[in-house]
Protein backbone atom coordinates (compact mmCIF):
# COMPACT_ATOMS: atom_id res chain seq x y z
CA UNK A 1 0.00 0.00 0.00
CA UNK A 2 1.52 3.65 -1.16
CA UNK A 3 1.49 6.08 1.35
CA UNK A 4 -0.64 8.05 -0.76
CA UNK A 5 -3.12 5.17 -0.12
CA UNK A 6 -2.68 5.27 3.53
CA UNK A 7 -3.40 8.84 4.43
CA UNK A 8 -6.78 10.46 4.41
CA UNK A 9 -6.96 12.47 0.82
CA UNK A 10 -3.52 12.15 0.17
CA UNK A 11 -0.53 14.49 0.11
CA UNK A 12 2.06 15.83 -1.73
CA UNK A 13 5.51 14.88 -1.61
CA UNK A 14 7.75 16.51 0.67
CA UNK A 15 11.08 16.96 1.65
CA UNK A 16 12.28 15.44 4.52
CA UNK A 17 15.32 17.71 4.65
CA UNK A 18 12.63 20.65 5.58
CA UNK A 19 10.92 18.74 8.03
CA UNK A 20 13.81 17.72 10.13
CA UNK A 21 16.37 20.39 9.98
CA UNK A 22 15.58 22.48 13.09
CA UNK A 23 17.25 25.80 11.08
CA UNK A 24 14.47 24.84 7.67
CA UNK A 25 10.87 26.44 7.93
CA UNK A 26 8.56 23.48 8.59
CA UNK A 27 6.86 22.82 5.43
CA UNK A 28 2.70 23.56 4.65
CA UNK A 29 1.80 20.21 5.50
CA UNK A 30 3.56 19.28 8.47
CA UNK A 31 3.62 15.78 9.14
CA UNK A 32 2.79 14.17 12.87
CA UNK A 33 5.82 13.47 13.73
CA UNK A 34 7.51 16.83 13.58
CA UNK A 35 5.93 18.51 16.28
CA UNK A 36 6.62 15.37 18.46
CA UNK A 37 10.66 15.94 18.67
CA UNK A 38 10.82 19.93 17.04
CA UNK A 39 12.37 20.82 20.92
CA UNK A 40 14.23 17.59 21.22
CA UNK A 41 15.90 18.59 17.79
CA UNK A 42 16.76 22.26 18.65
CA UNK A 43 18.36 20.19 21.91
CA UNK A 44 20.28 17.61 19.35
CA UNK A 45 21.10 20.57 17.11
CA UNK A 46 22.30 22.84 20.14
CA UNK A 47 25.06 19.73 21.45
CA UNK A 48 25.94 18.73 18.05
CA UNK A 49 27.47 22.50 17.90
CA UNK A 50 28.72 22.34 21.22
CA UNK A 51 30.40 19.11 20.58
CA UNK A 52 32.12 20.29 17.77
CA UNK A 53 34.78 22.03 19.18
CA UNK A 54 38.28 21.85 18.87
CA UNK A 55 41.65 23.79 19.13
CA UNK A 56 42.37 22.79 15.84
CA UNK A 57 40.84 25.36 13.71
CA UNK A 58 40.30 23.51 10.41
CA UNK A 59 38.89 21.09 12.52
CA UNK A 60 35.98 23.07 13.17
CA UNK A 61 35.81 24.97 10.44
CA UNK A 62 34.97 21.48 7.96
CA UNK A 63 33.19 20.34 10.64
CA UNK A 64 30.75 23.43 10.76
CA UNK A 65 30.48 23.74 7.08
CA UNK A 66 29.23 20.22 6.67
CA UNK A 67 26.89 19.59 9.90
CA UNK A 68 25.83 23.45 8.90
CA UNK A 69 24.67 22.03 5.58
CA UNK A 70 21.58 21.14 7.42
CA UNK A 71 20.43 17.70 5.18
CA UNK A 72 17.48 14.79 6.92
CA UNK A 73 18.64 14.73 10.21
CA UNK A 74 16.61 11.22 10.19
CA UNK A 75 18.79 9.22 11.93
CA UNK A 76 19.02 11.25 15.04
CA UNK A 77 15.27 11.72 14.70
CA UNK A 78 14.82 7.75 15.31
CA UNK A 79 16.74 7.73 18.26
CA UNK A 80 14.64 10.23 19.74
CA UNK A 81 11.17 8.70 18.24
CA UNK A 82 12.48 5.10 19.38
CA UNK A 83 12.98 6.19 23.03
CA UNK A 84 9.56 8.52 23.14
CA UNK A 85 7.60 5.48 21.72
CA UNK A 86 8.61 3.32 25.11
CA UNK A 87 7.92 6.89 27.27
CA UNK A 88 11.51 8.47 27.63
CA UNK A 89 12.84 11.43 26.18
CA UNK A 90 15.34 14.13 27.53
CA UNK A 91 19.45 15.22 27.60
CA UNK A 92 20.53 11.83 27.33
CA UNK A 93 18.89 10.99 25.01
CA UNK A 94 19.83 13.85 22.60
CA UNK A 95 23.00 13.81 23.55
CA UNK A 96 22.96 10.54 21.74
CA UNK A 97 21.15 11.08 18.90
CA UNK A 98 23.78 13.96 18.02
CA UNK A 99 26.41 11.06 18.47
CA UNK A 100 24.91 9.38 15.67
CA UNK A 101 24.51 12.18 13.67
CA UNK A 102 28.22 12.29 13.63
CA UNK A 103 28.80 8.84 12.78
CA UNK A 104 26.74 9.64 9.90
CA UNK A 105 28.59 12.91 9.14
CA UNK A 106 31.77 11.11 8.95
CA UNK A 107 30.36 8.48 6.51
CA UNK A 108 29.06 11.12 3.92
CA UNK A 109 33.00 12.94 4.54
CA UNK A 110 34.57 9.53 3.45
CA UNK A 111 32.03 8.66 1.06
CA UNK A 112 32.32 12.30 -1.37
CA UNK A 113 35.96 11.65 -0.92
CA UNK A 114 35.56 7.92 -2.27
CA UNK A 115 33.02 9.09 -4.63
CA UNK A 116 34.87 12.07 -5.61
CA UNK A 117 31.61 14.27 -5.85
CA UNK A 118 31.73 17.55 -6.27
CA UNK A 119 28.25 18.27 -4.73
CA UNK A 120 26.32 17.75 -1.92
CA UNK A 121 23.18 19.29 -0.65
CA UNK A 122 23.04 22.00 -3.70
CA UNK A 123 26.46 22.90 -2.29
CA UNK A 124 29.74 22.24 -2.69
CA UNK A 125 31.22 19.26 -1.12
CA UNK A 126 34.04 19.32 2.08
CA UNK A 127 36.49 18.12 -0.04
CA UNK A 128 36.04 19.82 -3.05
CA UNK A 129 36.46 23.12 -0.51
CA UNK A 130 38.85 21.89 1.85
CA UNK A 131 40.96 19.44 -0.26
CA UNK A 132 40.50 15.15 0.41
CA UNK A 133 43.10 15.11 2.99
CA UNK A 134 41.41 17.48 5.21
CA UNK A 135 37.73 15.79 4.73
CA UNK A 136 39.19 12.35 5.70
CA UNK A 137 41.04 13.77 8.36
CA UNK A 138 37.97 15.37 10.28
CA UNK A 139 35.75 12.46 9.35
CA UNK A 140 37.97 10.82 11.20
CA UNK A 141 37.77 13.12 14.27
CA UNK A 142 33.58 12.77 14.12
CA UNK A 143 34.06 9.13 14.79
CA UNK A 144 36.05 9.36 17.55
CA UNK A 145 34.40 12.30 19.02
CA UNK A 146 31.43 9.96 18.69
CA UNK A 147 32.76 7.03 20.54
CA UNK A 148 33.78 9.84 23.19
CA UNK A 149 29.85 10.31 23.09
CA UNK A 150 29.01 6.79 23.46
CA UNK A 151 31.60 6.22 26.57
CA UNK A 152 29.88 8.98 28.20
CA UNK A 153 26.83 6.51 28.66
CA UNK A 154 29.00 4.21 30.42
CA UNK A 155 26.45 1.53 28.92
CA UNK A 156 28.37 -1.05 27.11
CA UNK A 157 26.08 -2.34 25.19
CA UNK A 158 25.38 0.95 23.16
CA UNK A 159 29.23 1.27 22.01
CA UNK A 160 29.13 -3.06 21.72
CA UNK A 161 26.21 -1.78 19.00
CA UNK A 162 27.41 1.35 17.19
CA UNK A 163 31.44 -0.41 17.27
CA UNK A 164 29.45 -2.75 15.24
CA UNK A 165 27.67 -1.06 13.35
CA UNK A 166 30.79 1.50 11.96
CA UNK A 167 32.20 -1.73 11.09
CA UNK A 168 29.78 -3.04 8.72
CA UNK A 169 29.03 0.42 7.44
CA UNK A 170 33.16 0.32 5.94
CA UNK A 171 32.82 -3.29 4.87
CA UNK A 172 29.28 -2.09 2.94
CA UNK A 173 31.37 1.04 1.83
CA UNK A 174 34.34 -1.86 0.35
CA UNK A 175 31.34 -3.76 -1.22
CA UNK A 176 30.01 -1.08 -2.68
CA UNK A 177 33.42 -0.06 -4.08
CA UNK A 178 33.76 -3.79 -5.64
CA UNK A 179 30.41 -3.45 -7.05
CA UNK A 180 31.36 -0.33 -9.25
CA UNK A 181 31.00 -1.34 -13.24
CA UNK A 182 29.71 -4.90 -11.96
CA UNK A 183 27.04 -5.80 -14.10
CA UNK A 184 26.79 -9.44 -12.91
CA UNK A 185 25.01 -7.79 -9.95
CA UNK A 186 21.26 -9.34 -8.74
CA UNK A 187 19.02 -7.40 -6.56
CA UNK A 188 20.12 -9.65 -3.36
CA UNK A 189 23.64 -8.31 -3.77
CA UNK A 190 22.24 -5.10 -4.20
CA UNK A 191 20.31 -5.39 -0.86
CA UNK A 192 23.27 -6.65 1.25
CA UNK A 193 25.45 -3.32 0.29
CA UNK A 194 22.66 -0.97 1.04
CA UNK A 195 21.75 -2.85 4.50
CA UNK A 196 25.08 -2.78 5.39
CA UNK A 197 26.10 1.06 4.14
CA UNK A 198 22.71 2.73 5.03
CA UNK A 199 20.48 0.54 6.84
CA UNK A 200 22.67 -0.46 9.32
CA UNK A 201 23.13 2.81 11.04
CA UNK A 202 19.60 3.23 10.89
CA UNK A 203 19.37 0.05 12.76
CA UNK A 204 21.30 1.06 14.91
CA UNK A 205 19.66 4.05 15.94
CA UNK A 206 16.78 2.39 16.70
CA UNK A 207 18.31 0.29 18.77
CA UNK A 208 20.27 2.79 20.81
CA UNK A 209 16.94 4.84 21.71
CA UNK A 210 15.38 1.95 22.61
CA UNK A 211 18.23 0.72 25.05
CA UNK A 212 18.01 3.98 26.36
CA UNK A 213 14.51 3.68 27.35
CA UNK A 214 15.15 0.19 28.80
CA UNK A 215 13.17 -1.50 26.12
CA UNK A 216 12.22 -5.00 26.96
CA UNK A 217 13.70 -7.71 24.15
CA UNK A 218 10.95 -7.76 22.38
CA UNK A 219 10.58 -4.02 22.02
CA UNK A 220 14.44 -3.51 21.48
CA UNK A 221 14.50 -5.71 17.99
CA UNK A 222 10.69 -4.31 16.74
CA UNK A 223 12.62 -0.67 17.05
CA UNK A 224 15.76 -2.16 15.65
CA UNK A 225 13.70 -4.01 12.64
CA UNK A 226 11.73 -0.47 11.83
CA UNK A 227 15.15 0.93 11.52
CA UNK A 228 16.34 -1.63 8.85
CA UNK A 229 13.42 -1.76 7.21
CA UNK A 230 13.04 2.22 7.07
CA UNK A 231 16.66 2.67 5.90
CA UNK A 232 16.19 -0.02 3.25
CA UNK A 233 13.11 1.82 1.65
CA UNK A 234 14.98 5.29 2.25
CA UNK A 235 17.93 3.83 0.41
CA UNK A 236 16.07 2.50 -2.43
CA UNK A 237 14.06 6.02 -2.79
CA UNK A 238 17.65 7.42 -3.00
CA UNK A 239 18.57 5.34 -5.82
CA UNK A 240 15.25 6.10 -7.67
CA UNK A 241 15.16 9.62 -7.14
CA UNK A 242 19.15 9.57 -9.16
CA UNK A 243 16.95 8.78 -12.56
CA UNK A 244 13.86 10.78 -11.18
CA UNK A 245 14.48 13.49 -8.52
CA UNK A 246 14.63 17.34 -9.83
CA UNK A 247 18.54 18.09 -9.31
CA UNK A 248 17.89 21.52 -7.54
CA UNK A 249 15.03 19.38 -5.07
CA UNK A 250 17.76 16.57 -4.24
CA UNK A 251 20.80 18.66 -4.01
CA UNK A 252 22.75 16.92 -6.35
CA UNK A 253 23.21 16.28 -10.06
CA UNK A 254 21.07 13.58 -11.88
CA UNK A 255 22.92 10.58 -13.19
CA UNK A 256 25.51 10.41 -10.07
CA UNK A 257 24.90 6.77 -9.91
CA UNK A 258 25.31 6.26 -13.25
CA UNK A 259 28.89 8.73 -13.67
CA UNK A 260 29.97 6.50 -10.76
CA UNK A 261 29.39 3.07 -12.54
CA UNK A 262 27.13 2.12 -9.06
CA UNK A 263 24.36 0.01 -10.40
CA UNK A 264 21.25 0.49 -8.23
CA UNK A 265 18.17 -1.74 -8.78
CA UNK A 266 16.80 0.83 -11.37
CA UNK A 267 19.52 -0.76 -13.69
CA UNK A 268 19.93 -4.01 -12.26
CA UNK A 269 16.28 -4.18 -13.53
CA UNK A 270 16.31 -3.52 -16.88
CA UNK A 271 19.87 -5.78 -17.13
CA UNK A 272 17.46 -8.55 -15.64
CA UNK A 273 13.70 -7.62 -16.87
CA UNK A 274 13.98 -5.13 -19.90
CA UNK A 275 14.16 -5.66 -23.18
CA UNK A 276 17.60 -7.01 -25.02
CA UNK A 277 18.36 -3.51 -26.61
CA UNK A 278 17.63 -2.22 -23.10
CA UNK A 279 19.73 -4.55 -21.19
CA UNK A 280 22.54 -4.05 -23.24
CA UNK A 281 22.63 -0.01 -23.32
CA UNK A 282 22.66 -0.24 -19.68
CA UNK A 283 25.15 -2.68 -19.22
CA UNK A 284 27.66 -0.70 -21.85
CA UNK A 285 26.68 2.32 -20.16
CA UNK A 286 27.40 0.76 -16.30
CA UNK A 287 30.82 -0.44 -17.59
CA UNK A 288 31.81 2.73 -19.10
CA UNK A 289 30.84 5.01 -15.95
CA UNK A 290 29.94 8.22 -18.26
CA UNK A 291 27.38 10.30 -17.44
CA UNK A 292 26.92 11.08 -21.19
CA UNK A 293 24.65 8.12 -21.71
CA UNK A 294 22.15 9.27 -19.02
CA UNK A 295 19.70 10.12 -21.44
CA UNK A 296 19.64 6.83 -23.25
CA UNK A 297 20.00 4.85 -19.90
CA UNK A 298 16.53 6.96 -18.54
CA UNK A 299 14.55 5.80 -21.32
CA UNK A 300 15.44 2.70 -20.75
CA UNK A 301 14.83 2.83 -17.29
CA UNK A 302 11.16 4.04 -17.96
CA UNK A 303 10.23 1.65 -20.90
CA UNK A 304 11.72 -1.12 -18.47
CA UNK A 305 8.92 0.16 -15.80
CA UNK A 306 12.36 0.11 -13.36
CA UNK A 307 11.26 2.70 -11.53
CA UNK A 308 7.96 1.33 -10.73
CA UNK A 309 9.68 -1.84 -9.51
CA UNK A 310 12.02 0.06 -7.00
CA UNK A 311 9.55 2.06 -5.59
CA UNK A 312 7.28 -0.72 -4.97
CA UNK A 313 10.19 -2.36 -3.44
CA UNK A 314 10.77 0.25 -1.11
CA UNK A 315 7.03 0.25 -0.39
CA UNK A 316 7.21 -3.32 0.73
CA UNK A 317 10.54 -2.58 2.90
CA UNK A 318 7.95 0.26 4.87
CA UNK A 319 5.23 -1.76 5.05
CA UNK A 320 7.80 -4.41 6.98
CA UNK A 321 9.25 -1.42 8.93
CA UNK A 322 5.24 -0.90 10.16
CA UNK A 323 4.97 -4.08 10.71
CA UNK A 324 7.61 -4.36 13.22
CA UNK A 325 6.00 -1.77 15.58
CA UNK A 326 3.16 -4.00 16.46
CA UNK A 327 5.51 -4.96 19.23
CA UNK A 328 5.16 -1.31 20.59
CA UNK A 329 2.21 0.15 23.18
CA UNK A 330 -0.07 1.83 20.42
CA UNK A 331 0.53 5.88 21.20
CA UNK A 332 1.11 8.95 19.17
CA UNK A 333 4.51 8.31 18.78
CA UNK A 334 4.26 4.93 17.20
CA UNK A 335 1.75 6.49 14.66
CA UNK A 336 4.22 9.13 14.06
CA UNK A 337 6.76 6.37 13.10
CA UNK A 338 4.15 4.44 10.86
CA UNK A 339 3.93 7.78 8.63
CA UNK A 340 7.56 8.50 8.64
CA UNK A 341 8.14 4.59 7.22
CA UNK A 342 5.17 5.56 4.41
CA UNK A 343 6.79 8.99 4.38
CA UNK A 344 10.24 7.48 3.23
CA UNK A 345 8.83 6.13 -0.07
CA UNK A 346 6.75 8.93 -1.26
CA UNK A 347 9.29 11.86 -0.61
CA UNK A 348 11.02 14.14 -3.43
CA UNK A 349 14.25 14.68 -1.99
Amino acid sequence: MSYHAACRGGVVLLSLTAIFNPQQTPPVTTPLFRPLITDDMHTVDRIIRSDLHSDVVLIRQVAEYIIGAGGKRLRPALVLLAARALGVSGEAVCKQAAMVEFIHTATLLHDDVVDESPLRRGRDTANALFGNAASVLVGDFLYTRAFQMMVGTQNLRILEVMAEATNIISEGEVLQLLNIGNTDIDEAAYLRVIQYKTAKLFEAAGRVGAMLAQATPAQEQALADYGMHLGTAFQIIDDVLDYSGDADTIGKSLGDDLAEGKPTLPLIYVMQQGAPADAALVTEALQHANRDHFAAVLAAVQRAGALDYARARAAEAAEAAVRALDALPDTETRTAMVELARLSVSRDA
